[in-house]
C-alpha cells in the first residue's frame, strides 16, 4: 500500500509518499480501508518533533479518518467488513490502509457522506465538549470565538449562536469574517479589535468565555476580553505556546478561570465517545449543522496540505484522500 512515511524531523518536506506493507489487525482492532484521513496542527507538530508530540521515527502521520471496514481481529464484535467507521484519536492515519483500535471508532452513518465524517470527527467532537462542558454556553452569553473560519471555529461559531449567544468572531480576511457571519457570528473583527467588541456588546462587562485555539499571539488579549468571573479556554496553540503565567494574574484580571482541555479527558468512556459523534452526525444530517471542506489534497500532496495548514490562508477543514475518483486502491 502507499503511506506517507516521516523519517526525520522537519517542516512539510519530510512527508514523503512510500510503497510500505499494509498493516495486520491484531487484537481488538479493524483494518480499514481509507476514504479521507483529518490534516490537523498536531500532525504538523509530530512532524516538528515538537514537545510533547514527539513520536518514534520513523512513522506515519495522522490521528483521524473515515473509510470501510475490511478486516476485524480477534475479539471484535459489532463491526464487521462493509462497515463505514470514523476515527480520531488514531494512529498512522495517512495510509491507504488504517490499523484502527475498535474502541476509538465509531459507525458513520448511511446518509453522511464519508470525507464529511472524517472532516468533522475530530473538530465535531472537539467543538461539542467545549460548548457544552467546558464552558456550557448559555444564551446571551457574549463569546469570543478565534481562528472563526477554521474547521474548530466555524463549528464553535454554530453551536453557540445557536444556544442564543452572541459570538465574536476574529478572522484575518474579509473572505473568512464573511464565513464567520454566514455561520451567526454577531461581530466580525480581526485580532486587534475583540477586545473592544466584547466589550461593545456586552455593554462593558465583557466575554463570558474566549475560545482561544491560537495561543501565544491571543492569549494576553484574550484574558482582557473577559469579564469577571470569566473564563478562557485555551484549547489550542497554532500559533506558539503560551508563556508562563503567574496564577496573581488571573485574580487581579476579575477572577478568571483559565482551563488546557483535551479531547481525551472529554471522551474517557465509550458511552461519552459516542454520545457526542451521535450528536455531531445528527447534527449535520439535519442541517443544523455546517461542515466546510477547505480543500482536498492527495496523499502525495501531504506536504502541500501541511504548508497551507502553516499558511493560515485556509478555511474550514484540510482532508487528504487515497486515490482520486475512479482509481482503486491496492494493499499490495
Amino acid at each position: 500500500m502507499r503511506a506517507i512515511v516521516v523519517r526525520h524531523f522537519g517542516g512539510p518536506e519530510v512527508l514523503v509518499l512510500e510503497e510500505v506493507d499494509a498493516p495486520t489487525p491484531g487484537p481488538g482492532e479493524l483494518l480499514v480501508e481509507l476514504a479521507a484521513a483529518g490534516v490537523n496542527f498536531r500532525d504538523r507538530y509530530e512532524c516538528e518533533g515538537r514537545p510533547p508530540y514527539r513520536p518514534a521515527l520513523p512513522f506515519i502521520p495522522g490521528t483521524e479518518g473515515s473509510g470501510t471496514v475490511v478486516g476485524t481481529g480477534a475479539g471484535v464484535s459489532g463491526v464487521h467488513a462493509g462497515d463505514v467507521v470514523a476515527w480520531t484519536q488514531g494512529a498512522s492515519s495517512y495510509a491507504e490502509f488504517v490499523a484502527v483500535r475498535a474502541e476509538q471508532a465509531v459507525a458513520v452513518p448511511e446518509a453522511l457522506e464519508p470525507e464529511v465524517a472524517a472532516a468533522v470527527i475530530l473538530q465535531g467532537l472537539t467543538a461539542h465538549y467545549l460548548i457544552e462542558d467546558t464552558y456550557p454556553v448559555r444564551p446571551g452569553d457574549v463569546v469570543v470565538v478565534h481562528a472563526a473560519a477554521g474547521g474548530v471555529g466555524l463549528l464553535l461559531t454554530q453551536l453557540a449562536a445557536k444556544r442564543g449567544a452572541k459570538v465574536v468572531a476574529t478572522t484575518s480576511s474579509a473572505d473568512k469574517a464573511a464565513l464567520a457571519r454566514d455561520a451567526g457570528a454577531a461581530v466580525t473583527c480581526g485580532y486587534d479589535g475583540f477586545v473592544a467588541a466584547a466589550r461593545d456588546l456586552s455593554g462593558g462587562r465583557g466575554a463570558s468565555v474566549v475560545y482561544d485555539g491560537v495561543g501565544r499571539a491571543t492569549f494576553d488579549a484574550s484574558r482582557r476580553a473577559l469579564a469577571p468571573r470569566g473564563v478562557l479556554v485555551l484549547y489550542g496553540a497554532s500559533s506558539g505556546a503560551v508563556a508562563p503565567i503567574d496564577p496573581i494574574e488571573l485574580m487581579t484580571g476579575g477572577s478568571l478561570f483559565l482551563t488546557r482541555p483535551t479531547l481525551a479527558h472529554y471522551v474517557e468512556t465509550r458511552a461519552e465517545l459516542e454520545r457526542r459523534a451521535a450528536a455531531i452526525f445528527t447534527a449535520v444530517l439535519d442541517g443544523a449543522l455546517s461542515v466546510r471542506i477547505g480543500a482536498r489534497y492527495l496523499l502525495s500532496e501531504a506536504g502541500r496540505a501541511h504548508e497551507a495548514l502553516a499558511s493560515r490562508a485556509t478555511t474550514g477543514k484540510l482532508i487528504l484522500v487515497p486515490r482520486r475518483a475512479g482509481h482503486a486502491a491496492s494493499s499490495g
